[in-house]
C-alpha cells in the first residue's frame, strides 16, 4: 500500500524538491547578480565529466554495500534510484533520500532494513574516506585557513582524533555492522545478518577515496572555468581545492542543520580557503559548485524519470511480478545469487568492475 501511494505521489515529491531548489537559488540571487560570471568552456566540460564519473562511482559503492547487507539491485536500476532520491534530499527533514531509496529498493525485493543499513554504511564509508585526504593535506601544508593561528598547537591532536575511527573500524569491521544494527533497533527495525571484513572495507574505502578525488577535481576544474587568481600556481590551486572540497563536504554532512549541508559547506570553504584566495572569489566558486551540482542532479533526475517511463527496468527476482512490489526478501540472508560478488570476494584489480550479474 505504501509503495502504491509513493508511486502516485512521486511527481509531487519531485515538484516539491524542485520548489525548494528554486528557493535556495532565490536566497542567493543577489550574489549571483553581483558577481561577474565568465566561464571557460573547456574547463567547464572537464568539470562535468569528473562529476559524471564521481556519480557513477558512488552509485557503484552504494550497490556494493547493498550487496553486503543482502540486497541485490542491478547497476542500471541503482543509478535511476540514486538520482531520483538525490533530488528529494533538498526537501527539509534529512529523511527523504533514505526513505525514497527504501521504497525504490522494495521493487527489487530488498528489505527496508537492508536499504537503510546500506545508506548508513555509505555515509560512514564516505566520511572515513575523507580522513586520509585531511591528514595528508593539513599535515603537509599546516594550512587551516582562518583557524590556522588558533589550531596551531592542537592540529596534531585533531588529526590523530580523526584517524581514530578509521583505524578502529579497519581493525574491528564487525563493530561497524554492530553499530548499524544498533541504529536499526533504535528506530524499531529488525537487525540484519551481514558481515563486513577488513578486506571488503579497504576496497570500499579505496573506492571512496577515489570518489572524493573525482569530486574535488570537478570542483577545481569548475573554479578554473571561472578563472584562476594569478597569485597561486595551477598545481597548488588544484591540489588545495581537491582536498578542501572533501573536508568541506564532510563538515556539511555532519552538521545535519540544513538540507544537503547547504550553507555549512560553503562556510567551511570560506574558512579554509580565504587566506589563500580572495573571499569574494571563494564565495563565488563555492556557490557555483553548489549550483553546478544541483543543475546536474536535476538533469539526471529528469532523465531517470524519462528512462523509467520509456525504458522501465523490471525486477528479475523470482516471485516478483511486474507492477507489484514485494516487501519481503525473495532469498534468505546469506544466500548468494549466481555470479554475485562482494567487495572482499576476489574482486577484479580495481575492485569496481560491473559484471553481468549487476
Amino acid at each position: 500500500m505504501w509503495q502504491r501511494w509513493f508511486d502516485r505521489l512521486q511527481p509531487l515529491f519531485l515538484l516539491l524538491a524542485l520548489s525548494f531548489v528554486g528557493l535556495l537559488l532565490r536566497s542567493q540571487w543577489p550574489m549571483l547578480q553581483a558577481y561577474p560570471w565568465h566561464f571557460h568552456g573547456g574547463w567547464l566540460t572537464l568539470s562535468a565529466l569528473f562529476m559524471l564519473a564521481s556519480w557513477g562511482l558512488e552509485v557503484r559503492i552504494w550497490q556494493l554495500l547493498l550487496r553486503v547487507v543482502d540486497g541485490i539491485v542491478p547497476y542500471g536500476a541503482a543509478l535511476r534510484m540514486w538520482f531520483l532520491a538525490a533530488l528529494v534530499r533538498y526537501i527539509p527533514g534529512n529523511v527523504w533520500q533514505p526513505l525514497s531509496l527504501t521504497l525504490y529498493c522494495q521493487r527489487w525485493g530488498v528489505r527496508p532494513e537492508a536499504t537503510l543499513a546500506s545508506v548508513a554504511l555509505y555515509q560512514v564509508v564516505s566520511l572515513l574516506a575523507v580522513v586520509p585526504i585531511a591528514i595528508i593535506y593539513f599535515g603537509l601544508t599546516g594550512n587551516w585557513g582562518l583557524l590556522t593561528g588558533s589550531l596551531q598547537g592542537l592540529a596534531p591532536w585533531l588529526l590523530a582524533l580523526a584517524a581514530l575511527p578509521l583505524l578502529l573500524f579497519l581493525l574491528r569491521p564487525g563493530w561497524l555492522m554492530a553499530l548499524m544494527n544498533w541504529l536499526l533497533r533504535k528506530i524499531g527495525r529488525a537487525a540484519i545478518d551481514a558481515q563486513l571484513n577488513t578486506a571488503q572495507l579497504i576496497w570500499l574505502l579505496a573506492a571512496g577515496l577515489v570518489n572524493w578525488l573525482l569530486w574535488g577535481a570537478s570542483f577545481a576544474t569548475l573554479a578554473l572555468a571561472l578563472g584562476r587568481p594569478a597569485t597561486i600556481s595551477l598545481g597548488e590551486f588544484s591540489a588545495t581545492l581537491v582536498a578542501v572540497y572533501a573536508v568541506a563536504y564532510a563538515v556539511g554532512l555532519l552538521s545535519l542543520l540544513t538540507p544537503s549541508g547547504f550553507g555549512v559547506r560553503e562556510g567551511t570553504f570560506y574558512l579554509l580557503l580565504t587566506p589563500l584566495l580572495d573571499g569574494g572569489y571563494v564565495t563565488a566558486i563555492a556557490l557555483a559548485m553548489r549550483l553546478w551540482n544541483i543543475f546536474g542532479e536535476v538533469l539526471m533526475a529528469l532523465l531517470s524519470v524519462a528512462a523509467e517511463r520509456f525504458w522501465p527496468l523490471q525486477p528479475s527476482v523470482p516471485g516478483t511480478m511486474t507492477g507489484q512490489l514485494s516487501s519481503q526478501p525473495t532469498h534468505s540472508p546469506g544466500d548468494r545469487l549466481p555470479g554475485d560478488r562482494l567487495p572482499g570476494d576476489r574482486l577484479p584489480s580495481d575492485g569496481l568492475s560491473i559484471d553481468s550479474a549487476s
